[in-house]
């Protein structure tokens, strides 16, 4: 039996809004409307593709298959739309945008924010191997990833390189230390991103090599919490550069044996990243790039669009 399109929609509206409720919204359709749709395609599927359960739904490992299947497919309904309707005014659309840390992604976020108001944007930040894999798994429209990894599926874009600080309140004993190292570090309580972060991997290889633990350790969920652990004096805090906005009271030191660059990418989906809302997005993060990294990724593609 020849797939229905709105079967396929539906189901991938769900797994990217995380809820029948908020895919119907999100289609301005009803629930029952997407129920409907969902259990068919698992009827011609022959098998279950989404578990429901009190925190939103859970895809099967079938489900998992269909889903790059049926988002595809979304992707390029929305680039025919594009064509047949136009997006020419940007006077509308919607863009989920995941980033490891605040910044660069919310200086590019107000930055396209301010060419196209209207455009309704969903920003959240995750732990570096939950960011990859939402793009993987194309649970995101864009990632603003450090050090994201190369893959035949994505189109990346180098966005600024920067190295890990450690970030200590300026009454700290060390905060007049232009540099510091990680056994200055290792007698104070030590703030980290939770696990699973691209910090926590960096850190804990270059300790397990030095042969140094961190007796007092502390783990936050986000950056912008470890900055205010910081500013509360309950510990020193290690992460990338200029991060934040977050200045007051707070003092950055270069860390010796943390002295290599680290990249951070734009990331998205080739097929997504065709898309005009994509595109446009793409062009306002390069606009405030430091020209000197424009060409140092051979897999960039940079698109010139108008506003």
């Amino acid at each position: 039996m020849r797939p229905n399109h709105h079967h396929f929609s539906a189901f991938a509206y769900v797994v990217r809004e995380g809820s029948f409720s908020a895919a119907a919204a999100r289609l301005g359709v009803t629930q029952s409307t997407i129920t409907q749709h969902v259990a068919k395609l698992e009827q011609d599927v022959g098998t279950q593709l989404l578990v429901r359960g009190r925190n939103g739904v859970r895809v099967t490992r079938t489900g998992q298959e269909f889903y790059e299947l049926a988002d595809k497919l979304v992707a390029l309904d929305a680039t025919i739309w594009e064509k047949l309707e136009g997006y020419a005014s940007m006077k509308a659309g919607r863009i989920r945008v995941i980033a490891n840390a605040p910044q660069p992604a919310l200086r590019i976020i107000g930055r396209f924010n301010q060419l196209f108001p209207d455009v309704n944007i969903d920003f959240g930040l995750y732990d570096w191997t939950t960011a990859t894999g939402m793009i993987r798994n194309r649970l995101a429209d864009v990632g603003i990833i450090t050090d994201a990894p190369l893959s035949e599926e994505w189109d990346r874009h180098v966005l600024q390189s920067t190295r890990y600080v450690a970030y200590l309140p300026a009454t700290h004993v060390l905060a007049t230390q232009d540099e510091v190292s990680l056994a200055d570090l290792s007698a104070h309580t030590v703030i980290l991103p939770e696990t699973g972060s691209l910090t926590q991997r960096v850190v804990s290889a270059k300790a397990r090599e030095l042969g140094l633990s961190f007796p007092r350790k502390v783990c936050m969920t986000t950056f912008p919490v470890m900055c205010e652990a910081v500013l509360q004096g309950i510990g020193v805090a290690i992460f990338l550069r200029n991060s934040s906005l977050i200045v007051d009271g707070i003092v950055e030191s270069r860390i010796s044996e943390l002295d290599a660059e680290h990249r951070t990418f734009l990331v998205a989906t080739r097929d997504r990243a065709q898309l005009r809302l994509i595109r446009e997005f793409t062009s306002a993060a390069l606009s405030n790039m430091d020209p000197e990294t424009e060409c140092h990724d051979e897999t960039s593609i940079s698109y010139h669009t108008s506003p």
